[in-house]
Parts: structure tokens; sequence; C-alpha cells
């Protein structure tokens, strides 16, 4: 009995034979293959399909990261024409591929998992046979005449994948992060939004779950925002990591089969294409062994998901009710809570916004394994860095909007709620302090304490205080230290 074929892509169906297509036969060091005629893949993509069946996710589920590579091969065919190595004719069909892939075409011919062993040569040679093909084609050439322009001698030139692969991560990452950084902003523009909203509803702060000093609901709010704003400073300064790359490098970092020159000229000529200041490593052998730069800003990452979570956590808790919780927000009810209780509504956005923090957090604990297994000139674990970090910067920057428009914006306060708790609470007595003295205001807490009443109702009943000097008391920009 034939076991199933999985048949992630439309181009794996076809190599596996199950739709009777045309082939050519292609060629590597174990051997021949026959490669369906409509692929733009070659044979040592067509291992991999067969190698590596594992997630399911493939380089294509990234456009961004496709691109990344067809960035990184622009660049060094680019620094290989000026150093003289490559000739102006193959430049000009790379370029038109490369172009072509930037702009968004032939993603579906990257069809590597993203899970793969060999620290990423099968995408990198992914990458060089598509590009090939595409080049192929387009210079008036079948697909598989490697004999016009070829994916290791001419794609791969001065390359090898261990400094193609890391600096087309690099690329992918930052692209990922001005999405990122973009969505982080305009949720920090909405929490700041609802702080000018809600800046004259005087509330209770708390510490510890405990009752503190009135603070109002809009600083609360403000802070979510600086909170954020704070994170994505983070960003872009974690951003400087990934800037240096090691094009050049190729096996180990020695440079060895790259010609004189190659790697500065490649860092500028990718700084170009991407319009980020790249720069080469100031040590290829160190840049090319240690994953430092992916350990920072995966950690930058996980401090937008520590923000984050700490924010929904506070919101989910704010909201809780609404007879027996705190009540004092609503966030808006987008679906029924419950299966079996009924008119129970759940917090699901907040919800939805931790699941994924967790998740973020727990990527970041596979990036630091990852990178300080690595053995001796090369970390073998790159795929499941950039797996990691993509998968986090992704999850983000499509759940941000959702978590924006679904629930910051439509949050409204229970201004009686907020009130309630003002009045109630023993610890509006410290604002008292000035006005009745320590030891009174003791007294005062103790009794609210003993008898259950509210401190502004003991003050109402000794006549402590007039109504108008209670009132100027109570002024939530004097209570708060919004004014002298």
């Amino acid at each position: 009995m034939k076991k199933p074929i999985l048949l992630t892509t439309l181009s794996t169906a076809l190599f596996c034979g199950t739709l009777g297509a045309q082939t050519r036969t292609e060629k590597d060091l174990l051997g021949e293959k026959q490669i369906p005629n409509e692929a733009y893949y070659g044979v040592q993509t067509a291992r991999a399909l067969e190698n590596f069946q594992v997630s399911g996710v493939t380089t294509r589920f990234y456009p961004d990261y496709v691109k990344a590579y067809a960035m990184v091969k622009l660049a060094a065919a680019r620094a290989n024409t000026e150093t003289g190595r490559m000739k102006k004719e193959k430049l000009e069909a790379i370029e038109k591929a490369c172009l072509a892939v930037m702009d968004g075409k032939y993603h579906d011919q990257f069809l590597v998992d993203l899970y793969q062993g060999g620290a990423g040569t099968s995408a990198n040679m992914n990458a060089n046979e598509v590009l090939a093909n595409i080049a192929l084609e387009m210079s008036g050439h079948k697909k598989g005449e490697y004999q016009f322009i070829e994916p290791h001698d001419d794609l791969n030139m001065g390359q090898s994948t261990n400094d193609v692969y890391p600096t087309a991560i690099h690329v992918a990452l930052l692209l990922h992060n001005d999405k990122l950084i973009a969505e982080a902003q305009l949720l920090s523009q909405s929490f700041h939004k609802k702080g000018n909203e809600f800046n004259n509803l005087l509330k209770m702060g708390r510490t510890e779950g405990q009752d503190a000093v009135p603070m109002t609901l809009g600083q609360e709010f403000h802070a979510f925002g600086y909170q954020l704003d704070a994170a994505i400073e983070a960003l872009r300064k974690s951003e400087a990591y990934l800037y240096e790359i090691n094009m050049g490098a190729t096996a180990i970092g020695t440079g060895l089969t790259a010609t004189p020159g190659y790697d500065v000229k490649c860092a500028a000529q990718l700084a170009k294409i991407t319009g980020k200041p790249m720069v080469m490593a100031k040590d290829l052998i160190a840049a090319t062994s240690s994953m430092q730069g992916f350990v920072m800003y995966s950690s930058a990452v996980k401090n937008l998901a520590v923000t984050l979570s700490k924010i929904s956590s506070d919101l989910i808790f704010l909201a809780t009710g609404p007879r027996t919780g705190i009540f004092e927000i609503n966030l808006p009810p987008l679906q029924p809570g419950s299966s079996i209780m009924p008119g129970k509504v759940n917090p699901v956005m907040p919800e939805l916004m931790n699941e994924v923090c967790f998740k973020a957090i727990g990527n970041d604990v596979t990036v630091s394994m990852a990178s300080q297994d690595g053995l001796l000139q090369l970390n073998a674990y790159e795929p499941v860095v950039a797996i990691s970090i993509m998968e986090s910067q992704a999850l983000f920057y499509k759940t941000m909007p959702l978590f924006r428009k679904n629930c910051i914006d439509g949050i409204t306060a229970n201004p009686d709620v907020l009130k309630h708790y003002i009045e109630r609470s023993v610890g509006i007595v410290t604002a008292l302090n000035p006005v009745l003295g320590y030891e009174k205001t003791t007294e005062l807490a103790k009794e609210a304490l003993q008898t259950n009443k509210g401190i502004l109702e003991l003050i109402r009943e000794k006549k402590l205080l007039t109504e108008d000097q209670i009132k100027k008391l109570l002024d939530p920009a004097t209570m708060t230290g919004q004014k002298q």
C-alpha cells in the first residue's frame, strides 16, 4: 500500500509526478533528478522538498523574506560586476530576475520549508535556482540551460549560504520591523487619544492590587501609550544590530572565493537597494559564527511582547464585572462569551494579544537557545532563529491593528463606578494630609475601615470640611499633580 503524498503546493505535486507533468533532467552531487518543466526551481530545491516536509510554512509565506533574497542577490551581482568578475550581460539578466521577484512575481517558486537542516543551504539554493531560471527565460533561453547562467557560478558568485542566508534574514527582519513599528505607533496613538478623552475622570490608582492614591483614567491610558512608545524606541535602536552584515565572508569569514573589495561594494549596493545603512561587520569570522545581532533584536521584540501583555492584562482587570468586578471601563462587546452562561461577554481582544505575546516571548527563548548552541565557525540553527523572529513580527503587525480597531478605539469609561471608588476608598485620605494633618487622617482611615464607611462620608458626618473645600480637594488636576 502506497503512503499518501503530502502536497503543500502545486509545484510539489508536479515534482512528485502526480499530475503527469513534462520534466527536464538536472543533476547534482547525488545524481540526476527529474524536475517539472514548469518549475523555476532546480535539483537542490527538489531534494529539499523531499527532505523537509515539516511545517508546510515555506519561504514564500513571508513575501518580504523572498524579496530579501532578491535584494541580496542583486547587490552581490552588482558588486561582482564592479570588481570585474561578472560580465555585464549576465548582470543585466540577473537584475531583471531580481527586480521581478522584488516586485512580487515568482514567489510561488520559493517552496522550501522554513524548518530545514543545513544552516539554510536549501533556502539559498532555492533562491539561486529560481533566479537563475527566471534570468535564463528572460534572456531567451530555456529553464535548466545553466551553461548560460548557472545557479552556483553566477547567482552564488563570491558567496556562501553562510553569508547570504543571515544577510537575507537581516534584510527581511528590517523590512518587517518597518511594518511592526508603523502598527505599534498607530496603537500608541489610540492609547494617547483615550488618555485625552479620559483626562478629567478621577479614579483610584492601585499598587500591589491595593488602593493607593488618586489619578485620572486619562493618566492611566497615557501611561499605556508611553510604555508602548518606549518599546517602539527599543525596536528602532535594535535595528543597528541588523545593519551589520557578513557578505563576502563566504564559508567561515575568511573570504575564500570572494574577489577583493567585493564585500564593501556588496554592502554599499545592499544599502542602496534596501534604503537601510547596511555596513560590513568589523570581523567577518565573528559575524559568521555569532548570532548576536539576532539575539539583540529578538530581545527588543520580546520587550514589546512584555509591554503589550502587561497592558492587555491591565485592561482585562479594569473591565472585570460587570457586577462583581472592578468595572471601571467597558471593552467593546465582540461576541457571546459562553456556550452555557447567557449574557456573558469576554475580553477576547486583550486575550488574543496576550496569546501573541506569550508566543513571542517563547520565540525569544528559542532564539537564545539556538544562538548559544551553534558550534565553532557557523551556527547551523539559523533557520529556527529566522522562523522564530519573523513569526513574532508577523503576529504583532497582524494582531495590533485588530487590537486597536476592535478594542482600544471603542473603550468607554464608567464614571459612576470611578466616583464610587474614589468616595469609598481609604486611599484618598493621603490627599487630605496637608489639610487635616497626619494624626487626624490616620484616625479617619482607621474608622472608615472599622465602620465600612467612606472617608468623605465620615468627613461630612464630622463636618471637618465644607463642600466647597471637598470639591477643591477632589479636583482631578490638583489631586493628580497636573495643576500646581
